[in-house]
């Protein structure tokens, strides 16, 4: 047995994510998804369609929190606003991935007990908030008031329903008043069919799928990332074992090409590489990434990290063909 802890796999990870997108369908709601390891390093992450830019980040950041801190992201919320400013900043400072310290990440736990990864979800309409025109039995689990972000979580976790931001009851009644909703009569947390009306987000997994598939092949361990033209993520996957850094590489190779609209290391040789610095979404400009295009206009752009840049570019061109 090695005494060398792991994270949750992808396989695994993946599930989560998969069922927390298939209740977000079911409710009607838009956002991102993402399961960090207990390393600190990302798994996996999915963006609904129209889920708009933002949302991953704040999820990645969440997950980040309840994995590595090994406790909700709401008590690690708590416990910072109690301390002095300075410790608090202090923290973020050492911990870049804690810069968005909401409440909502949980931790994930083997058949130990022991925190393998954390899991949470940010968005257009994926928050505590209750959004506009939303039905009452939508954000009610078992006949009690609930938000949609705790719900996705729980939901994907498989484990009943409990607010993690304290204040389900007061958004239920200045929304809905004194209304009540019968326990059978709750959506929240009712068994969801797979989604099936997200195909944007279908169309980046089945590009990272095969990038994986032909990385198994050539037995490399890397991480890919599908964005859209403006270089926010809508699918990011990493192999079991593959290196850490691969995850930021990947996502800023594919920011890079989809920004550009051209291969990764061009806008560096255009430019110089000062051009890094020129946008709020990191961008690395090496070898890759590529653009997207489609119908005669570039759509996203797609990223590989964790290997020689031109065996990444390589397994690139070898899936995206032109």
């Amino acid at each position: 047995m090695t005494p060398h802890p792991q994270d949750l796999s992808l396989r695994a990870a993946r599930a989560l994510v998969r069922r927390a997108v298939d209740k977000a369908e079911q409710l009607g709601l838009r956002g991102g998804v993402a399961v960090v390891g207990a390393s600190g390093a990302l798994i996996t992450a999915s963006r609904l369609d129209h889920g708009g830019p933002g949302g991953m980040a704040r999820a990645r950041s969440k997950a980040w929190i309840a994995a590595t801190q090994q406790i909700p992201s709401s008590e690690h919320l708590r416990r910072m606003t109690t301390l002095p400013a300075p410790i608090a900043d202090g923290f973020v400072r050492v911990s870049p991935e804690a810069v968005f310290p909401g409440a909502g990440g949980i931790p994930v736990r083997d058949e130990d007990g022991v925190v393998v990864a954390g899991v949470a979800a940010s968005g257009a309409t994926v928050s505590p908030f209750l959004p506009e025109g939303v039905a009452p039995e939508v954000v009610s689990a078992d006949g009690q008031p609930a938000n949609p972000e705790d719900l996705l979580i729980a939901y994907a976790l498989g484990v009943p329903y409990a607010g993690q931001h304290g204040d389900d009851l007061a958004r239920w009644t200045q929304r809905f008043g004194d209304l009540v909703v019968p326990p059978g009569d709750s959506l929240g947390m009712r068994p969801a069919p797979p989604a099936s009306r997200q195909p944007e987000l279908a169309w980046a997994r089945d590009l990272a799928d095969r990038v994986l598939a032909e990385a198994g092949r050539r037995g490399l361990l890397i991480s890919v990332a599908v964005t859209d033209r403006g270089g926010d993520p809508i699918q990011q996957d990493r192999m079991d074992d593959a290196p850490a850094g691969g995850v930021e590489v990947a996502l800023g190779t594919a920011a890079a090409a989809a920004r550009f609209g051209c291969p990764s290391e061009l806008p560096a040789q255009w430019y110089g590489a000062a051009v890094t610095g020129l946008h709020p979404v990191p961008v690395l400009a090496v070898p890759g990434g590529l653009p997207l295009p489609e119908d005669g206009r570039i759509v996203g752009g797609i990223g590989v990290g964790g290997a020689n840049p031109a065996t990444c570019a390589a397994l690139l061109r070898e899936v995206v063909k032109p």
